[in-house]
């Protein structure tokens, strides 16, 4: 989502900054033998920068003729490089923020989405540095050779004494320079982006799910077992507490149900005994005792 929302940004400051430069220069040449002999020479310069095709006319000051000159050196293949860079690069961020937004199902179907984005983030991401560099190194070698007292040395009446040359104005390099700046910014940009697309890929779900221990890693393994183990061991003798006084519970319990049951069976053998003793003689079998005295 990074890359997404500042790379486009990013991408169109670089190869605007960098294709859109147009500078230019001024020298004066004063001639001690003509008059009035202040020249002023103007020299315009752009993206591609080819200097080799950049000339312009100087005077000749022992006549009323005037030289052509050019400038040295070609610096296009830099400038070139890094601005097609900066238009790929934006060109691929807004369709990959197409597919994130509207093709998110197919984007990680099969983890293709994700590889192919991680491939391209790292060839961006080497790219961006190579034409990054490349273009610094190029941009120092146009300063050098548009420098005012290098285009001096190339016009032939500056190498008399008696002339005047001068450097009247300097290009100005701070749209140049920021073109610089912006690159690196897209190179720690998409570097920075490589472990984003790397944790959508396959690899890093694989590592998650087969992780590696190290030295610490066991440590803290081991006091989790060890913990896990001293709770374990706590809940096993509470339980074992717990159990003991239920099976004491229970054996009382059943010592005062067999007391109980004793009371009781006692209670009926009494009661049958008295409904015995109790009960009433048959009134047909009673006998009444008959008393014999003898006078004998």
């Amino acid at each position: 989502m990074c890359m997404v929302i500042f790379s486009p940004i990013f991408a169109i400051c670089a190869f605007a900054t960098c294709g859109g430069y147009f500078g230019h220069l001024q020298v004066k040449v004063d001639c001690a033998a003509s008059r009035p002999s202040n020249k002023s020479i103007i020299i315009d310069f752009g993206y591609p920068f080819r200097l080799q095709q950049v000339h312009f006319k100087a005077p000749l000051c022992d006549t009323k003729r005037q030289e052509i000159l050019f400038l040295n050196g070609d610096y296009s293949s830099a400038a070139q490089f890094f601005v097609t860079v900066g238009v790929i690069t934006f060109l691929y961020s807004l369709m990959a923020t197409v597919v994130y937004v509207f093709y998110q199902n197919k984007y990680l179907k099969n983890n293709r989405g994700p590889f192919v984005d991680f491939v391209v983030t790292v060839i961006f991401s080497l790219v961006w540095l190579v034409s990054t560099c490349f273009w610094a190194k190029a941009l120092t070698d146009i300063k050098t050779a548009t420098e005012p007292t290098k285009v001096l040395l190339l016009i032939s009446a500056c190498s008399a004494q008696e002339n005047k040359c001068t450097a009247a104005q300097e290009p100005l390099w701070s749209r140049l320079n920021a073109s610089v700046v912006f690159g690196f910014v897209n190179v720690a940009l998409w570097v920075g982006n490589i472990w984003f697309v790397f944790k959508e890929t396959g690899w890093y779900k694989m590592g998650q799910r087969y992780p590696t221990r190290s030295s610490s890693g066991k440590r803290e393994m081991r006091q989790r077992l060890y913990s896990e183990s001293s709770f374990e061991q706590s809940f096993d003798d509470s339980f074992s507490a717990q159990l003991s006084r239920q099976n004491s519970f229970n054996q009382s319990k059943g010592q005062q149900m067999y007391r109980q049951g004793s009371f009781n069976q006692s209670q009926a053998s009494y009661g049958l005994t008295q409904t015995y003793l109790g009960q009433p003689a048959n009134k047909g079998s009673t006998k009444v005792p008959v008393i014999i005295i003898n006078d004998k």
